[in-house]
């Protein structure tokens, strides 16, 4: 048995790995012919037969990494001298003349593959680029991690007509985007009644009251959840983000300590943060810190909605149109009464359904008070 060693592929690599074998165990070949291609860390190449005979064995299956100097093939044994050692690539022919080595080693048979090192495709895999549909500027047809680059940054320019998302409008995204990846959000919804609200009530320092309170019954809501360590913080006071938006996109005060604030106090607040947002001088150290969300989208259009909740936050209410809807009452009789929709999410990871039901309970509860 004559034992074919994989060669040195190139400036000193350790090793390369099984790409595809052109033969099989009892193939027929001939010299030069194509025998595998093995990726290096460089570059795909064929290695191709050293000598004429029958193949014995393959040393490894595609995907297997083969060590420079180790067995790759062995060939059946003839009464011939063996006319390769595994130290070179290519047909050897004994001969005393000195050649000077400005050969490639390897040729690239198939068209269709995908000329490239595993380092840069990785580098494609990392910046979500689809090789097939870059061309390689590299040595035979190689992509390189320029090419890699270049199609990135073109992938990168915005069409024409779009323009970019900056600002407030990009905090948006990244904030949804994280939103997207890392909760698991259920969202369920009711009405309050509060036709027993005296004319001139404040909806809104209502709803902060009725979340404060839900909170002190079920604290699950009034959290944060640590993803990276599967963990949750309660908090026992409620730091209240409320959802405004101007023409540049979506701001979240943040009203500390809800709970111990007056009604007088909580709408100052209240019209203090619409100002500060509608003339956009809201300050960073305003929107940081809420442990639960309030968003009354209702003011416009709408009911019922699905709420995004935004890490590390597990819960987020939100308040549709108030409308008059028919209500029976304890007579029998049917009357119109004011009914505020109702929209809590909350991510499942952190929050159990039941806890969720209880705190929107709550909520309601609190709501239909006079």
């Amino acid at each position: 048995m004559n034992i074919f060693n994989l060669p040195d592929l190139g400036e000193g690599l350790p090793d390369a790995e099984i790409h595809e074998w052109f033969v099989k165990e009892g193939d027929t070949v001939v010299a030069d012919q194509p025998l595998a291609s093995m990726e290096t860390a460089k570059a795909v190449v064929d290695v191709p037969c050293p000598q004429s005979g029958t193949i014995s064995k393959l040393y490894g299956k595609p995907g297997d990494v083969i060590k420079t100097g180790e067995p790759l093939v062995a060939f059946e044994s003839t009464s011939a001298k063996p006319a390769d050692k595994g130290t070179v690539v290519g047909k050897l022919e004994e001969s005393n003349e000195i050649f000077e080595d400005n050969f490639t080693v390897g040729v690239q048979h198939s068209k269709n593959r995908i000329k490239a090192t595993p380092a840069v495709k990785m580098l494609a895999k990392k910046l979500g680029i689809d090789l097939s549909t870059v061309k390689g500027t590299g040595e035979f047809g190689v992509i390189t991690r320029d090419d890699v680059q270049t199609q990135a940054d073109k992938n990168a320019e915005v069409p024409a007509g779009f323009e970019p998302l900056r600002g407030v409008r990009r905090a948006m995204l990244n904030s949804m985007i994280q939103s997207h990846t890392e909760v698991v959000p259920v969202s369920i919804f009711d009405e309050a009644d509060i036709s027993a609200w005296k004319p001139g009530t404040d909806i809104t320092v209502r709803l902060i009251r009725a979340i404060t309170y839900a909170a002190k019954k079920e604290p699950a809501l009034n959290a944060w959840f640590d993803t990276k360590h599967s963990a949750r913080q309660c908090f026992e006071q409620v730091h209240l983000g409320l959802a405004m938006d101007n023409e540049e996109g979506l701001f979240v005060p943040v009203i500390h300590n809800a709970g111990t604030l007056s009604d007088a106090d909580l709408r100052k607040m209240i019209n203090d943060f619409k100002k500060s947002v509608s003339n956009r001088e809201i300050t960073a150290d305003k929107l940081k810190g809420a442990t639960i969300t309030l968003s009354n989208f209702g003011k416009f259009a709408g009911r019922f909605a699905s709420p995004i909740i935004v890490p590390p936050m597990v819960a987020i209410l939100a308040v549709g149109r108030l409308y008059q809807g028919a209500v029976v009452n304890n007579s029998g009789a049917i009357e119109a009464h004011n009914m505020l929709p109702l929209s809590l999410s909350f991510d499942h990871r952190a929050v159990t359904g039941g806890e969720a039901t209880r705190f929107l309970g709550a909520v309601m509860e609190s709501l239909q008070k006079e």
